[in-house]
């Protein structure tokens, strides 16, 4: 399952002719929240060995189009995990003191540590989509920044940090039921924004520069890997068996206890 959602080096793919329907691909939804338990159980053992191993860092990246479901996937994927090993960063707009830097400044200072994981909801590549899209720098400005991203995401790669990258493919239509969903439920409303509608108006152009984004920024070090996601069971089973696979492959190791511990009697 995960290897199917991972895009190719140099093999351009469009977003239209990729399901966003994850019941095409698994069709027993017990089943698959069966087997996505088990897989958050082994997660969280997988994390806690990372943690105390202290030595590697893996990046999560997430991003999405407005409604994709990051934050119920960073909810549902990491429920349960050591919350002393685990950082979200939420990119929103951008401040004044990070306007004054480069734009990676800020997304620099939030990778992880030794020995953490740090989840990414939105990201650098806000950078190449908001900002294309809505126009706030001009060409000459933002398309260099592939390159600067891949460039950028090699030195993480080189210097010990997996990264791993979730584009959450939904459909228009799925989009237009959840924000529905947000406006039906009153404790739901502080989700809805009536910029969310401009948004919407502007799919094609953020599909666009998407698929720019997946095609231009996928790398043997950091792949993207592209989930559909309009069932948000399925969008669960397949993130926690790419981070399962992943971190099984690190394999970390709890570190080795001091000499003669077996022996020490607590009196």
């Amino acid at each position: 399952m995960a290897r199917q959602h991972c895009l190719e080096v140099g093999k351009k793919i469009k977003l239209a002719k990729i399901t966003t329907r994850g019941k095409d691909l698994h069709q027993d939804r017990d089943a698959a929240e069966r087997e996505f338990e088990k897989l958050r159980s082994t997660l969280v053992d997988l994390q806690n060995r990372l943690y105390a191993e202290g030595e590697r860092k893996l990046l999560i990246v997430f991003q999405a189009t407005d409604a994709g479901g990051k934050d119920g996937t960073i909810r549902n994927v990491f429920k349960g995990v050591n919350p002393q090993g685990v950082r979200v960063t939420s990119f929103k707009k951008p401040t004044d003191e990070e306007l004054a830097h480069d734009f990676l400044w800020r997304i620099h200072r939030a990778v992880p540590a030794a020995g953490m994981i740090g989840v990414f909801n939105r990201s650098h590549y806000e950078d190449v989509l908001v900002v294309r899209v809505r126009g706030l720098a001009p060409e000459a400005v933002w398309r260099p920044r592939y390159e600067q991203i891949n460039e950028f995401e090699h030195l993480l790669t080189a210097t010990g940090t997996k990264i791993l990258k979730f584009y959450l493919h939904i459909s228009k239509e799925e989009q237009a039921e959840r924000f529905q969903a947000r406006i039906d439920d009153p404790a739901k409303h502080w989700k809805f924004n009536h910029d969310d509608l401009k948004k919407r108006q502007l799919w094609d152009d953020y599909e666009a520069a998407h698929e720019e984004m997946l095609n231009q920024c996928t790398t043997k070090h950091a792949p993207w890997y592209v989930i559909p996601a309009d069932q948000k069971w399925y969008r669960n089973l397949a993130i926690a068996q790419v981070l399962v696979d992943t971190l099984q492959r690190m394999d970390p190791r709890y570190p080795e206890a001091d000499a003669g511990i077996s022996d020490v009697v607590i009196e």
